[in-house]
């Protein structure tokens, strides 16, 4: 029909245009294709000027991958992105350690990024842009990134690597904790685009407090996972565990309709009431 006809039709124009020449010519041309194909609207990310030109790009497939946090996406360059550990960085400030980062943010739209081994976590702000617009400018942040053939990390810049290691002055309860951490719950978690840190355990108390990053520091069922799932584990596993705290940088919000049903739902599954890391 006429679809295929356009779709393979664009496909040559675009590659007689990126062959003719390169620098701006070659971006002028890309351009104008974008603006006037009604089948592959996604050559607007090829059209983006940049700094790098565009050796390099045609090679490189992302792969996309949702998350429970409806704001966050998962792509994967199909390249290493941290050789080891994760790097979160939650504002502008903390993106000027990284060129991909920093890139990012300039997309508008993006609040926060989070890098794990193979992948680069993008959360957008709420009620802003829909993924279908911010995708293509995504993918050409990353592109133009790689193609640069720039470190991913400032010199000096040292990955974030969470603190389930084991030293020889942690106690057995500790040691068991980041170990189920370390082997059980991160890869899960960093399967959503995220990561979770160990942070402490209060002897007394019984309670493990923990740090959520990436897709899950602001995901809304975050504190269900939280409870449902880590909680859950450890105190099987780990007797001396009575409850599992996140270390967020805000108190949470008793009166929230969000924080409601998620009360509501933990008590159910449970049995037992739900007490903010506040009380």
């Amino acid at each position: 029909g006429t679809f295929p006809f356009l779709f393979f039709k664009t496909v040559r124009m675009l590659v007689s245009a990126l062959r003719r020449a390169a620098g701006h010519r070659a971006v002028s041309e890309v351009k104008h294709l974008a603006a006037t194909s009604r089948v592959l609207p996604c050559l607007h990310a090829l059209a983006r000027p940049s700094p790098w030109g565009l050796v390099g790009r045609r090679s490189m497939f992302i792969e996309t991958h949702a998350t429970p946090n409806i704001n966050s996406l998962k792509f994967h360059p199909g390249k290493p992105v941290l050789n080891a550990g994760t790097m979160d960085f939650p504002n502008r400030r903390d993106a000027m350690t990284s060129p991909l980062a920093k890139a990012l943010f300039r997309i508008e739209g993006v609040s926060s990024v989070f890098f794990g081994p193979d992948f680069v976590t993008v959360t957008k702000a709420k009620d802003e842009m829909p993924w279908s617009d911010l995708k293509a400018e995504i993918f050409a942040a990353i592109m133009d990134f790689y193609s640069s053939g720039a470190p991913i990390l400032q010199d000096g810049v040292d990955v974030q690597h969470a603190d389930t290691e084991i030293h020889e002055d942690d106690s057995e309860v500790v040691a068991l904790i980041k170990e189920l951490l370390d082997t059980r719950i991160r890869p899960a978690v960093q399967d959503d685009g995220g990561d979770i840190t160990f942070v402490e355990f209060d002897e007394k108390m019984g309670v493990v407090t923990v740090k959520l990053q990436g897709a899950c520091s602001t995901c809304s069922s975050s504190k269900v996972t939280l409870k449902s799932g880590v909680e859950n584990m450890l105190m099987h596993y780990v007797p001396e565990v009575t409850e599992v705290i996140s270390l967020d940088d805000e108190t949470d919000d008793e009166n929230d309709p969000v924080m409601k049903q998620q009360k509501k739902f933990i008590e159910e599954m449970t049995g037992g009431s739900y007490k903010t890391p506040a009380c």
